[in-house]
């Protein structure tokens, strides 16, 4: 800590020096300077990096139709955003979860090539945008390391037990041998350090309560989402999509089972914060029994996903020249290769044999109306713009191996972003954190 704070003094004493320099070459006619507005550990963020995010953040969410909150709030929020992805590729960079350069260069090719541009010509586009192909590059290097750490701090906390995983196939109300329900909700999350003293608890829960009070009032959610919510989808309006119940956290889906469509829920409080949620749909599935006998679908995919870079108006567009490409006659495995977004591209696609539950709502239901060799027109996930073939089918007894995989799984998929969130909020708390935007 002490070396984080010498580095942290430095900086400011750079930031003041660049800033007086920039004034006593003239007087007259002052030299406007970036300003650093937060220091995080030993690095620091600056106000055109701030700016540059917010711009791209606030085109999505008006693409998305999501109301805009005050300018100096959604500043604030991405701030906030920019702090906690900063602290995180620090932890990647010290740990050794690294992006080589080749790695790089193999996902900027499929960007290209989404664009139906040669690299030549998609980075002469982009510096035509104003946008600098070096800072181009490592935001798509930091996107990549933020979703490895993830995915490597999951598999190391979600843990679960054998005990675990018979009380969900034995229990008849966890979701492995009833009707399964899907819901749809959003949701607002203030967070809590995890030391937090009874002021900090009756601040934030001051906030979770005049978020609420606005909800209540009239004021769209999504706009309070983005307004007050520390989760990584507030931007988005805090919007998680439709899901099997039995996959959300527990706190999520017992309150889920209560609310009726388009009710909002009181706030609730859980180690990791303040929770506000409103269901947005409720209906059921047709999930059967784990130890029945269940179709199996043999499909291969195609996956251009929605992100920071990427909005849902580009994505859709990218998947509709592919099916045009398809429906011309095309190979679909290798057009997977080059375009697809997923694990699955390097095997041209192929997802292998699939069961009920496998994959997500939308995915399933748009497979499972698909005849044998039939390609489906663009599919919308919360992953963004599928292409989708059905290659064969079969139905099966589940073997006891199976039942148990199916079952680590959805309880994996329960955990994974409650105990993924709460290790990056420690992150967040050990943190040497500087924050100068409400200065300024």
């Amino acid at each position: 800590m002490k070396m984080f704070y010498f580095r942290a003094v430095l900086i400011s004493v750079l930031g003041f020096l660049l800033f007086t320099t920039a004034f006593s070459v003239k007087a007259a006619s002052p030299i406007e300077v970036d300003r650093i507005v937060a220091v995080v550990n030993d690095e620091a963020i600056t106000m055109g990096e701030l700016q540059a995010r917010l711009a791209s953040v606030l085109r999505q969410m008006r693409e998305q139709n999501v109301p805009l909150p005050p300018q100096e709030v959604i500043e604030r929020q991405m701030l906030e955003r920019m702090i906690t992805e900063r602290v995180q590729l620090q932890e990647a960079k010290e740990s050794g979860v690294l992006v080589s350069n080749e790695e790089l260069d193999d996902s900027l090719q499929r960007i290209a090539e989404n664009n139906k541009l040669s690299m030549a010509a998609f980075r002469e586009a982009l510096e035509k945008d104003g946008i600098r192909w070096g800072k181009f590059r490592e935001e798509i290097r930091s996107e990549i390391t933020l979703a490895r750490l993830r995915e490597r701090e999951v598999s190391r906390r979600a843990s679960i037990s054998d005990g675990e995983i018979d009380n969900y196939i034995n229990n008849p109300d966890s979701g492995a041998q009833t009707e399964k329900m899907l819901v749809n909700l959003s949701h607002i999350v203030l967070q809590v350090p995890e030391n937090a003293t009874p002021d900090q608890l009756m601040r934030i829960g001051a906030r979770a309560q005049a978020a609420l009070t606005q909800v209540q009032n009239g004021e769209d959610f999504a706009k309070v989402a983005a307004s007050f919510s520390n989760a990584p989808d507030g931007l988005k309006g805090g919007a998680l999509g439709l899901r099997p119940i039995d996959r959300l956290p527990l706190l999520y889906a017992e309150l889920a089972k209560k609310l009726q469509q388009g009710e909002v829920s009181e706030i609730v409080r859980s180690p990791a914060g303040f929770h506000i949620v409103k269901l947005i749909e409720k209906r059921n599935g047709e999930a059967k029994p784990l130890s029945a006998s269940t179709q199996q679908t043999h499909a291969r995919h195609i996956l251009i996903k929605v992100n920071e870079l990427v909005s849902a108006a580009e994505a859709e567009h990218k998947i509709q020249a592919l099916k045009e490409r398809l429906d011309n006659g095309a190979d679909f495995a290798e057009l997977a290769r080059q375009h697809s977004n997923d694990l699955s591209a390097a095997k041209g696609g192929d997802l292998g044999w699939l069961y009920a539950g496998d994959t997500v709502p939308e995915f399933e239901a748009a497979m499972n109306a698909l005849q044998i060799n039939q390609i489906s027109a663009p599919v919308q996930s919360p992953f963004g713009f599928h292409l989708i073939q059905v290659l064969a089918r079969r139905v099966g007894e589940l073997s006891v191996e199976r039942q148990r995989m199916a079952a680590r799984q959805v309880l994996r998929e329960r955990k994974a972003d409650e105990v993924y969130q709460d290790w990056v909020r420690q992150l967040r708390d050990r943190a040497y954190v500087e924050d100068r935007l409400k200065e300024l």
